[in-house]
């Protein structure tokens, strides 16, 4: 391992990165807020839609946002091969771009009553356009964190990539909150949702500067193990590399889903529990902000007592409460209910999460660390990302109970926790200890 130090790396470039994820992440959170609305835009229901129903709407809409995840696993393979190969800024440019073009797109699209079937099907290339870019985001930006970290505080520089998707929740579950208060009902269903997309077109310019500021970490030591590698073909690289990889995707699959049931609450509460629109925004607010400092907060504590135990022990009680908070919040179906039953959840998720993303890294070398945790990211979230909402929604709708979004979310959490457990101690304040 060289003894050169990396070179410094400010704070505001770190930011700068964050800020870029969490304005690429703020357009995919807005869609699933607004899924409702924006499927009677694109798949209206009644008498010339598409739909006989708006349970028929809100399906194909959902299928949308499913569709945005097609492309993850392509977009993860190519960008962070590139990321590995050229550097981890080219890459993020080009994500960050892809995505505005998408963000764009969304906002502008005409509605179907206006273009016919071309809307919908603009939306779905929009949709496959974020899918690509944000498959290719995750793996550069979590090697350029975990790369330009002081060695003690690589967890919670790792677990800015956590907190800026909590920080993308946070925005968009304002910016709904707020359209909700100043519009009628009926003006937020119609056009108010495009509002919130223009907001997040409006950052390109900005996001692109900062990121072209930023100093590239690929070639410079990093004080991580690096391994013999036989080759860098992909199936070399499985090969190489078919432990983590496994664990990984258990673990992600178990994050992905708890992630979108937590950004579904805002439909799951206006559209089962028919909650006005106001709560049930505030609640991805509260998912947001509580998020943003959990996640913060699990990456900082495994820096110092190690990563294991940090994602295990939160990640076992949210299994258990999962199923008390669906109760409380299905029964009650009041504000504080709901507010505080989505707190708890996303703190004991986000901590979890916030020592998972370094641990990972960390057990991943640098000639593949790119495309490996993009790969195996976009790969989960194409797999559950893309169904966990449309089936949950599904999944209540035939058995007719509300409470039926837990069995999922219960399941997904046991296959999580089975990897936690077989997972290595990657933290150097464990690894120094005897």
């Amino acid at each position: 391992m060289s003894d050169a130090e990396p070179p410094v790396i400010k704070r505001r470039h770190v930011a700068a990165a964050v800020a870029g994820n969490a304005l690429e992440f703020y357009d995919f959170t807005t869609y699933s807020f607004f899924s409702a609305s924006i499927g009677q835009a694109f798949f209206p229901s009644g008498h010339g839609g598409l739909s006989q129903t708006e349970y028929g709407s809100l399906m194909l809409s959902l299928g949308t946002f499913g569709a945005g995840f097609l492309l993850r696993p392509l977009g993860g393979l190519l960008i962070g091969h590139y990321a590995d190969r050229v550097g981890r800024r080219p890459a993020m440019l080009i994500s960050f771009s892809l995505m505005g073009i998408a963000i764009l797109a969304l906002a502008f699209i005409p509605s179907y009553s206006s273009i016919g079937l071309a809307a919908p099907l603009l939306a779905i290339a929009a949709r496959m356009t974020q899918g690509f870019a944000l498959g290719g985001e995750v793996g550069p930006t979590t090697a350029y964190l975990v790369e330009s970290a002081p060695v003690n505080l690589r967890g919670l520089y790792a677990s800015w990539q956590s907190a800026s998707q909590s920080l993308a929740a946070m925005t968009g579950g304002t910016v709904g909150f707020l359209l909700a208060l100043t519009l009628s009902s009926g003006d937020l269903k119609v056009w108010g949702w495009r509002i919130a997309f223009a907001l997040g077109a409006m950052t390109l310019p900005f996001g692109l500067y900062i990121r072209a500021s930023l100093p590239e970490t690929l070639h410079a030591p990093d004080h991580l193990p690096e391994y013999e590698l036989q080759g860098t073909g992909l199936l070399q690289i499985v090969r190489d590399h078919a432990r983590p990889i496994l664990l990984g995707l258990m673990i992600l699959t178990g994050g992905t889903v708890a992630t979108y049931v937590l950004n579904y609450m805002t439909t799951f509460a206006q559209t089962n529990l028919k909650m006005a629109a106001s709560p049930s925004f505030a609640a991805t607010l509260v998912n947001g902000l509580v998020g943003l400092i959990a996640s913060l907060a699990g990456g900082w504590l495994s820096d110092v007592f190690g990563r294991r135990w940090l994602m295990i022990v939160p990640r076992v009680l949210f299994f258990v409460a999962a199923y008390p908070v669906f109760v409380l919040i299905v029964d009650q179906r009041s504000t504080i209910a709901l507010l505080a039953g989505t707190a708890v959840l996303s703190i004991l998720l986000n901590v979890s999460t916030g020592a998972f993303y370094v641990g990972f890294t960390e057990l991943l070398p640098k000639r593949v660390r790119g495309v490996v945790f993009a790969t195996v990211y976009a790969t989960a979230i194409s797999v559950f990302g893309g169904t966990t909402q449309i089936f949950v929604a599904w999944l209540m709708h035939v058995t007719g109970n509300n409470l039926a979004m837990s069995w999922y979310l219960m399941f997904a959490t046991a296959i999580c926790l089975i990897a936690m457990f077989m997972m290595e101690e990657t933290a150097p304040v464990r690894a120094a200890k005897p």
